[in-house]
C-alpha cells in the first residue's frame, strides 16, 4: 500500500486529499486492469498515468456528450460521422497497449508467469472455446472494456474516499470508534483480509452512510425498453429515464435529518428498513453496478489502511461546511484539505 508512506511523506503539512487518494485509484486500476504496477504519485510522467488522465480530462455537461446520454439512438449516426468524446491520441496509445499486453500474455513464457487482472480474464474470455453460450469480446471491445474500468474506478474511488475522511475527521468520535474496530479485528496493525473486512461493521456503516450523504453519481439513467404508463405518466419505449439518486438520498420522507452524517442509520438493526430503491449508490436491479463489490472492498481497505497509521483533524483551510459542485460526478468547489497526526507519534499539522 503506497498510500500510507505517501500520507506520512505529506503530513507535516496540511494536504489535498484527493491528491493521494487520486493516486491510489490510479494505481489499483492500472494494476487490476492491465496489470501494469506503477507509482503514479511519484511517476506523474508515466506514460499510463499521463494517458490516463487525459483520457478523464473531459466536460460531462458538455452539449455533445448530453446529447449522447439523453438521445442514445445519436450514437450510430456519431460513429458513422467518426466523431469521439475521447482524444485520438490516448485512444490510440490505450489500443497499442492493450495489444501489446495481449499479445506478451499469448506467449507460453508469459502466460505461465502472469497472474490474473480483468484484462486477462477477458482475453480468457475471447479464446474461450465455449463461444456458444455467449460472444466473444472483439479487440476493439476489449479496449472499450478497459476504458469503462479506467472511468468507473478512478474519480469515483477518490472521490468516495476524500469525502469520508472529511466526516470522519469533523466527526472525531465516529473516527475514533471506526479506528477502535479496526484495531480490535486487526491488532497490531495486521494487514486486511477479505474475510477481516466483511468483518467490520461499523466501517460497512460509515461507507455506506457516505454513500448516501454524497453518492459519486447524482443520477441513475435507464433505457426505456418498453411503452409503459406510470402514475399516469406515459413513458414511450426508447426513452432515457433519469433518477435523481441525490435527491432520494435527501428526501425527508424517507430519512430522518437527512443532512447528518449519521453511520447508525445502516446498523443491522435500522438497515432493514431503508426501501433498496431509495437508496442507490450503485444503482439497483439487474444493471446495477457490475463492480460495485470490487469498488466497496477497494475503498474498505485503503480506509483500513490509512486508518490505522493516522488520524484526522480539520485546520483552518478545511471548508466546514463543505460547498458541493454539481456536474457529471458530485464533488466539491474547493478540494478538501486536512492535517493528519500519525497513530505512533503526534505530529502537528498546518
Amino acid at each position: 500500500f503506497l498510500i500510507v508512506p505517501n500520507i506520512r511523506r505529506e503530513m507535516k503539512f496540511f494536504f489535498f486529499f484527493f491528491c493521494v487518494f487520486g493516486a491510489y485509484s490510479m494505481d489499483v486500476i492500472t494494476s487490476t486492469s492491465f496489470g501494469v504496477n506503477v507509482d503514479s504519485l511519484n511517476n506523474p510522467q508515466d506514460p499510463f498515468v499521463e494517458n490516463t488522465k487525459k483520457l478523464l480530462r473531459f466536460n460531462s455537461l458538455d452539449p455533445f456528450i448530453l446529447s449522447m446520454k439523453i438521445f442514445p439512438f445519436l450514437t450510430p449516426i456519431f460513429e458513422a460521422l467518426n466523431i469521439t468524446v475521447f482524444s485520438r491520441k490516448v485512444t490510440s496509445f490505450l489500443r497499442k497497449s492493450v495489444k501489446r499486453i495481449k499479445e506478451d500474455r499469448l506467449k507460453e513464457t508469459q502466460k505461465v508467469k502472469h497472474g490474473v487482472d480483468f484484462l486477462q480474464l477477458m482475453i480468457d474470455s475471447q479464446n474461450s472455446k465455449d463461444t456458444e453460450s455467449h460472444k466473444a469480446l472483439s479487440d476493439l471491445e476489449l479496449v472499450a472494456q478497459s476504458i469503462i474500468f479506467i472511468f468507473a474506478g478512478y474519480e469515483t474511488t477518490s472521490s468516495v474516499l476524500s469525502f469520508v475522511m472529511y466526516e470522519l475527521a469533523t466527526h472525531p468520535d465516529v473516527q475514533q470508534k471506526l479506528q477502535e474496530e479496526i484495531d480490535a479485528v486487526l491488532p497490531n496493525k495486521a494487514p486486511p483480509t477479505y474475510d477481516t473486512v466483511l468483518q467490520m461493521e461499523y466501517l460497512d456503516m460509515v461507507v455506506n452512510e457516505k454513500l448516501r450523504l454524497f453518492p459519486v453519481a447524482m443520477r441513475l439513467e435507464r433505457v426505456c425498453k418498453k411503452d409503459v404508463e406510470i402514475n399516469g405518466i406515459f413513458i414511450p419505449k426508447g426513452v432515457v429515464v433519469m433518477i435523481p439518486s441525490y435527491v432520494l438520498h435527501h428526501d425527508p420522507k424517507h430519512w430522518t435529518e437527512p443532512e447528518k452524517f449519521l453511520p447508525e442509520r445502516f446498523s443491522k438493526k435500522n438497515k432493514d428498513n431503508i426501501d433498496p430503491y431509495i437508496y442507490t449508490p450503485f444503482g439497483n436491479g439487474p444493471r446495477n453496478c457490475i463492480g460495485m463489490r470490487f469498488a466497496l472492498m477497494n475503498m474498505k481497505l485503503a480506509l483500513i489502511r490509512v486508518l490505522q497509521n493516522f488520524s484526522f483533524k480539520p485546520c483552518k483551510e478545511t471548508q466546514i461546511p463543505l460547498k458541493l459542485h454539481f456536474g457529471g460526478i458530485l464533488k466539491t468547489e474547493k478540494p478538501i484539505v486536512l492535517t493528519a497526526e500519525s497513530r505512533d507519534e503526534t505530529v502537528s499539522g498546518a
